[in-house]
């Protein structure tokens, strides 16, 4: 049932069964100075019929995906879910099966973990790649932890092009934890190394760097982690799992800790959730796993049986001996990751991201031709990279959004001088007929508007990614 009241017996019958004669005598704890002393002032009610239309109105006013063209990237990114994806992970046996404590009626869910797990951790390069966390903010979040725990240090290097979102979350887990965060700024939307080095001492428990970053450029992960390992510092990266089918893994380039948002792997942007958090370590750091890691071993009779090898959470162990709080995987969203992964194979995964990256830059040659914009960023990048306009990005996007289209996210808000820039990210959902669309309303977004370009930066140079960079 959607609402079931309840009549005055009820609420006798439920007061008699505590031993309380009235409502005032069960409230009669909460001091009379805060209680609520005029009736609340509400509208008159509703029938079902009339709160159905009205949620449909309001419900009306967002834009879903199909609705509009849109270039929001900024860590969660629409890519295309096959049908498939759904129809299995719809069934009723991954669809609402519960945390499989009971491994013999279980098996279904702790293989697809345990295949899942196998994946991530090819697709990563590292050796062990665990059940999954609620998303790549705490992810990165557990892994500074693992990092403090490890070396017994407190104080951390990130790279300041690290996702804003991704640093509140960080934050917000350390704020209690007496650890210094000092953030390496860089120039031309990479990676300062020299302000990386010199921050970097044997106080540092760890160095953390993405790629692509959060301008989409990517960053030189071996360079990081010779910086880190040269002070006995743990080195963490931030991937995102498509690029991986293009550019070097994490642990091809000297990563101990790798963590991602896995949304883009067989998951809908939705309304900015749920998301997936991707977790791999080295194995020499795998007593330190948060949350649970689903092992292959065999029964009583021989055969193939999955079980929850290791769960060094405080919810399993003594609290002091915990490793993290975190109290579940997002395991139908690894389940869907899985099943993803396994239909695209190795092969798609990289024509997939060949295909990203290739419609991005042949846009980027597009907008940097325009009259008043240009692409301030030389650095190579995947499928996302920063525009800056004749006028100020919000400016732009209102225009864009009045045409149906969302033409990226303003950056504005968070960096100081960028209030012309904002940042286009492109998929294979992106037909080239919409990539030359978003160029023509770019070009009348601009039109009759007074350009200043005393402090453009330079224009786009073609760069695709390195030999050094590939996979």
């Amino acid at each position: 049932m959607e609402y079931t009241s309840h009549t005055d017996q009820s609420r006798r019958e439920m007061l008699a069964a505590i031993g309380v004669r009235s409502l005032d005598e069960l409230f009669k704890a909460i001091p009379a100075d805060v209680r609520q002393k005029t009736p609340l002032r509400l509208p008159d009610g509703l029938s079902q019929s009339e709160v159905d239309s009205l949620l449909e109105s309001l419900a009306g006013q967002n834009a879903a995906a199909p609705d509009v063209i849109s270039f929001l990237g900024g860590g969660i990114y629409n890519h295309h879910v096959p049908a498939a994806v759904d129809a299995v992970s719809f069934r009723s046996e991954f669809y609402t099966a519960y945390t499989p404590y009971q491994p013999e009626v279980a098996q279904g869910t702790l293989q697809a973990t345990y295949e899942f797990q196998s994946m991530i951790r090819r697709l990563t390069g590292m050796e062990v790649a665990q059940a999954s966390l609620y998303d790549v903010g705490s992810a990165l979040a557990e892994a500074a932890l693992v990092a403090i725990a490890q070396t017994g240090r407190r104080k951390l290097i990130i790279a300041g092009t690290l996702n804003p979102r991704f640093r509140s979350v960080l934050d917000t887990y350390l704020s209690a934890q007496n650890t210094a965060i000092d953030v390496a700024i860089g120039s031309d939307g990479r990676t300062d190394f020299a302000k990386l080095s010199a921050l970097t001492d044997d106080q540092t428990a760890a160095v953390i760097m993405p790629s692509p970053n959060y301008f989409g450029s990517l960053e030189r992960w071996d360079e990081g982690a010779n910086v880190a390992h040269r002070h006995g510092a743990l080195f963490i990266t931030v991937f995102y799992p498509i690029s991986l089918g293009l550019i070097k893994p994490p642990g091809d380039c000297g990563a101990d800790i790798a963590v991602g948002e896995g949304q883009s792997l067989g998951n809908p942007p939705s309304f900015g959730g749920p998301l997936l958090g991707l977790f791999a370590i080295k194995k020499e750091f795998i007593r330190r796993l948060p949350g649970r890691l689903i092992g292959r071993s065999v029964d009583a009779l021989g055969q193939t049986a999955y079980v929850m090898t290791l769960q060094t959470r405080e919810q399993h162990i003594r609290r002091e001996k915990a490793t993290s709080n975190i109290c579940t995987a997002q395991a139908l969203l690894a389940t869907r990751a899985a099943i993803y992964m396994s239909l695209l194979g190795k092969q798609g995964i990289a024509q997939l991201a060949r295909t990203c990256s290739d419609r991005a830059h042949y846009l980027a040659s597009r907008i940097a031709g325009l009259k008043g914009y240009s692409i301030p960023f030389g650095a190579s990048f995947f499928n996302e990279f920063v525009v800056e306009a004749p006028v100020a990005a919000r400016v732009v996007l209102d225009q864009l959004r009045r045409r149906g289209i969302i033409g990226g996210i303003e950056l504005g808000g968070r960096f100081p001088g960028f209030d012309r820039r904002l940042l286009v990210s492109v998929t294979e959902r992106h037909a080239p007929a919409m990539l030359d669309r978003l160029v023509e309303e770019l070009r009348s977004a601009a039109s009759g508007t007074a350009t200043d370009t005393s402090t453009k930066s330079a224009s786009y140079s073609g760069r695709d990614m390195t030999a050094s960079e590939r996979r």
